[in-house]
């Protein structure tokens, strides 16, 4: 089973992001933020009934509904690290951002933003 991922503090997500907005973001930085506002999701809306992918950092099933076990799950999203981590601050809005969203529940807008820094 896979480790639930962890959020930052509030303070070390705000340290992280003043440098993604300083512009020409490292790997970590992205990879931090991604794995901050993935924890912030799964902690809001906990469940398995649709995936969220943001490769290559995450992958997380979360919102209630039927449990996904095997194969393609029947609601996915995906998107980059960027666009998930403008939406989860609340930078973006779900409506402007380009993803790939398919399925019951797959619509997030309802959850954002996460964490505004």
């Amino acid at each position: 089973m896979a480790r639930r991922p962890t959020p930052l503090t509030h303070d070390e997500f705000v340290d992280v992001c003043r440098r993604i907005d300083a512009g020409d973001p490292v790997r970590a930085d992205l990879k931090a933020a991604t794995m901050h506002l993935v924890a912030l999701l799964v902690d809001k809306a906990p469940g398995a009934s649709v995936e969220v992918r943001i490769p290559p950092f995450a992958a997380v099933q979360c919102i209630a509904g039927a449990r996904h076990t095997r194969g393609t799950p029947p609601a996915v999203v995906e998107m980059d690290a960027p666009t998930w981590i403008a939406l989860g601050r609340g930078r973006l809005a779900w409506v402007d951002a380009t993803l790939r969203a398919s399925g019951e529940r797959s619509d997030l807008s309802s959850l954002l933003p996460l964490d505004v820094a």
